[in-house]
């Protein structure tokens, strides 16, 4: 597999909170993998041209003034697969964190895939139980959606797919239907009412995409350190505050026994984009060896 980290929208310009390196916007980071069976796979989809050309339509004003984006049609993760040389309809499959409006923007732009999210997330937005953080236009198009109960309340529904829980690395995962046991939801509550994981094997390690369970990398270090301005939105979009902290917790216990075998980022930091895409502070697709 090929893996490749994309930023599919720039937002706000933070500060780092310590000498080093220099202010950057937070970025949303997808990832886009090529499988040599099952076509492209998308994590996280970001912003997308529908959000570019009518913002207020779809992401609504008070988002846009919290986030500032930056609204560039190349970052949109459609554009970015077409200038690797894919067509859109290559994405055969999309796997979701959650469904906050910055993570499935781009929905729209690959409307075959098939669209992976815990079903507890799908209930919520579909519920509209905080409209805010929802944007129906997002999949207005009637995706087609693959969904697995997390075992905390939505249960059954067309494609729902009820598994025991595996084991990875002491949390409980879902291997996503249609792929093949690289790719894993790794649930992580706390955020939205059901938030996960996403986690790749690349071969040497896995990578886990943590979405908003975190969004700063020093919260990982032993001191615990938030980001001033990120935690502000972080505590306001929280679902659940001891299930966060306790998801947080683990998931720094992880990167302290097993931080040789799983590399965890966030999907804002624009610190942790930047290592990862091997191109400090650049903005777009970088291929990973």
């Amino acid at each position: 597999m090929k893996i490749h980290h994309l930023n599919c929208g720039s937002v706000r310009t933070i500060d780092a909170t310590y000498d080093g390196p220099a202010a950057a916007p937070a970025v949303n980071h997808c990832l886009l993998v090529e499988t040599d069976r099952d076509g492209l796979v998308l994590v996280e989809t970001g912003l997308g041209l529908g959000d570019v050309r009518d913002p207020e339509g779809t992401l609504g004003a008070d988002w846009i003034e919290m986030a500032a984006p930056v609204l560039d049609e190349d970052e949109t993760a459609v554009r970015q697969v077409a200038r690797l040389g894919f067509d859109p309809s290559d994405v055969r499959h999309i796997l979701l964190t959650h469904l906050d409006v910055d993570h499935c923007g781009g929905l729209p732009d690959f409307p075959d895939a098939d669209v992976h999210v815990l079903a507890d997330e799908l209930a919520a937005a579909h519920a509209g139980t905080a409209s805010g953080r929802y944007r129906p236009a997002h999949w207005a198009h009637g995706p087609r959606w693959v969904t697995y109960a997390s075992g905390t309340g939505a249960e059954g529904g067309a494609g729902n797919h009820v598994r025991a829980p595996e084991d990875w690395f002491g949390f409980g995962s879902f291997r996503p239907r249609g792929l093949p046991p690289e790719f894993r939801l790794v649930p992580l509550g706390g955020h939205t009412a059901g938030h996960t994981g996403i986690a790749v094997d690349r071969g040497d390690r896995w990578l886990l995409h943590c979405g908003d369970a975190y969004y700063y990398h020093r919260e990982m270090g032993d001191a615990k350190e938030p980001h001033p301005l990120l935690d502000v939105v972080q505590t306001g979009s929280e679902v659940h505050r001891d299930l966060r902290l306790g998801t947080q917790a683990r998931l720094r216990e992880l990167v302290r026994e097993h931080g040789d075998r799983v590399e965890v980022f966030s999907a804002h930091d624009p610190w942790e984009y930047a290592r990862l895409a091997g191109a400090a502070g650049a903005a777009g697709a970088a291929e990973v060896a």
